[in-house]
């Protein structure tokens, strides 16, 4: 046959001229991006660029990026210098996975950190005349900034730059003063809210999901995806006490999906994707309950119940992968999903043994799931990713005792021990300008908003007495919306460049049982 020899001619004949084009390709990034995101995408004074840290960037936006710059940073537009081919191409070249697996290690991690403030060396009071406790950081994705937000008038008080991609909720210390921040490129920052400064960096990896910080504030612990480790910080000024590699008692690794902090168990709880263990690495145990005052005052009493020899890891086998998580209130029990599976499973962290199934198909959202009181039980409700609905459990039976329908999967659910409502929104699909309130004694929605039509609405967060409460206009050219939480009225809007996340700090201290943790 001749046929086979002429198209390998053909395709030999071509291979010069792909490999000229992406070695083009490379030299483009090498000129034009890499002093700011690093010789191997890794990053540096702009983001990593690696497909799965630009996995909430369409390769279409990347392109307009590229061209056009990103409005409110240091990132230029390249559209005089670069035609149009380029730049698709270098867009299409960052979503490529490297041809070696970058690594980052204790060396990285040590050389990465920067204090600019050492603990204890700025003042103690704060710089503003507002609440500390009912005070709101808000999150801006848009354009990568943060707002100081006065949980009483809320007027802003402060906005400062972030890291790109912030990711996974920020955490306070207990007594609220110091907020810290995890990015999708594995920073983490250290921000003196009275102050209103910057105090302390460290990079913890190259794709980060989320951080924790223990419940007395002296340990904060990263979840990777790459490379796959938990990383424990000292809490101070982030200097760097351990790196687990993640890897199961089979020998496999796996990425880690999340962290969470146990207060009553005093103990980090890890959620690892690919293989069938969940991770607990206890911290000291303080000599006194940290907070005196919420729903956790009786859970934060310190106990234990194991031996585990504090910053080890206890691995708790289980029968399928886990890497969405929720806890009852004291945190004896872990209710667990894959997201890539159906349903759920409940596990309690005492006795490692699994206690209950549960039915809940369109790979429900824990990490958002609320508790409330319900004719004298406690329940959770979660939203669903991929259906419209959400479910309600009975948290001693472990039963769904009702599903409502949605007009649309939601993300985020919402509420306060003083208010009567829980708020739902509707995240994805057609209706997202949507959002449910839901009457928690009578299981019902009673009241569906549309604060803008054709404009996402999302995340709810209240005050820290459940009064007011603000909800996202989930746009570049988006708002925070302040409702009175008993009539549901709007009563002010406050612009803001795609407002993800509203924490505030009463709420996110005292474990709100109305708020995620």
């Amino acid at each position: 046959m001749k046929t086979l020899p002429l198209l390998l001619t053909a395709v030999l004949a071509l291979l010069p001229a792909a490999v000229s084009a992406e070695t083009e390709t490379e030299t483009l990034y090498r000129t034009h991006c890499a002093a700011c995101h690093g010789e191997d995408r890794l990053g540096g004074l702009g983001p990593a660029l690696l497909p799965g840290n630009l996995s909430r960037l369409k390769p279409a936006a990347a392109e307009a990026v590229i061209r056009d710059g990103r409005a409110a940073s240091q990132m230029p537009g390249f559209a005089a210098q670069l035609e149009d081919a380029q730049i698709a191409s270098l867009a299409e070249w960052i979503y490529r996975e490297p041809e070696v697996e970058p690594s980052w290690g204790r060396d990285e991690i040590l050389a990465s950190q920067v204090v600019h403030h050492p603990d204890g060396t700025l003042p103690d009071a704060p710089r503003f005349d507002a609440d500390p406790l009912n005070l709101f950081i808000v999150v801006e994705t848009g354009d990568h900034h943060a707002t100081l937000l006065d949980g009483d008038t809320f007027t802003p008080i402060h906005r400062f730059a972030t890291r790109y991609a912030l990711h996974g909720g920020p955490k306070y210390t207990p007594d609220g003063r110091h907020v810290f921040f995890g990015s999708r490129d594995g920073w983490i920052t250290k921000y003196d809210i009275y102050n209103m400064e910057v105090v302390a960096e460290v990079r913890a990896g190259i794709n980060m999901r989320n951080i924790a910080v223990s419940a007395d504030g002296r340990y904060v612990m990263a979840a990777n995806y790459l490379p796959h480790s938990l990383v424990l910080f000292d809490a101070h000024n982030l200097d760097l006490m351990k790196v687990y590699p993640a890897v199961g008692e089979n020998g496999l690794s796996s990425r880690v999906s999340a962290v969470y902090a146990a207060p009553p168990r005093g103990s980090f709880i890890a959620a690892l994707k690919d293989i069938e263990e969940v991770w607990e690495i206890p911290w000291p145990l303080p000599t006194e309950p940290v907070v005196s005052t919420g729903h956790m005052a009786t859970p934060l009493a310190p106990r234990r119940s194991h031996d585990t020899p504090n910053f080890r890891v206890r691995r708790i086998p289980v029968p399928d992968y886990l890497d969405d998580f929720f806890f009852d209130l004291d945190y004896q029990h872990v209710i667990g999903a894959s997201r890539g599976g159906e349903g759920g499973m409940v596990v309690d962290l005492d006795s490692g043994e699994k206690v209950a199934d549960l039915p809940l198909e369109g790979m429900p959202h824990l990490g958002s799931g609320i508790t409330w009181e319900y004719q004298g039980r406690r329940v959770m409700a979660t939203p669903h990713l991929t259906r419209a609905a959400v479910s309600i459990i009975d948290m001693t039976s472990w039963e769904v005792i009702k599903t409502l329908e949605t007009d649309g999967p939601g993300f985020f659910m919402r509420s306060h021990a003083n208010s009567p409502y829980v708020w739902a929104d509707v995240f994805f699909g057609p209706n997202r300008d949507r959002v449910h309130v839901i009457d928690k004694q009578s299981l019902e929605i009673v009241e569906t908003l549309i604060p803008e039509p054709g404009k996402t609405a999302a995340h709810v967060e209240f005050d820290r007495y459940g009064e007011k409460l603000l909800l996202s206009l989930w746009e570049d050219d988006g708002a925070v919306i302040v409702y009175d939480a008993e009539t549901l009225e709007e009563e002010t809007r406050i612009p803001m460049s795609k407002p993800s996340g509203k924490y505030n700090v009463w709420n996110k201290t005292r474990y709100e049982e109305g708020t995620s943790h």
